[in-house]
């Protein structure tokens, strides 16, 4: 298994534009930080990504914000 380091670069090497960053930090901070399926589908349409883009977005925005929080970059035990 390899690590980004916890500095989120994985997150920013994902070539998006400010407008697609915007659209999925408004979703990770207001709406979930787990999309189910369909919400998943909504947000990529609406930044222009793939569901599989998006979903790889919010893995690693996830782990650079559990790491934020003193959490282990998985989940586990603890709940979000």
């Amino acid at each position: 298994m390899t690590s980004n380091g916890g500095n989120g670069a994985a997150v920013v090497n994902m070539q998006l534009d400010e407008e697609q960053i915007k659209v999925l930090e408004e979703n990770f901070m207001k709406v979930t930080k787990h999309p189910d399926e369909t919400t998943l589908m909504l947000i990529a349409a609406e930044c222009g990504l793939s569901e599989e883009d998006t979903a790889k977005w919010f893995r690693l925005r996830n782990a650079v914000w559990r790491k934020s929080e003193g959490l282990p970059a998985e989940e586990g035990s603890v709940k979000d």
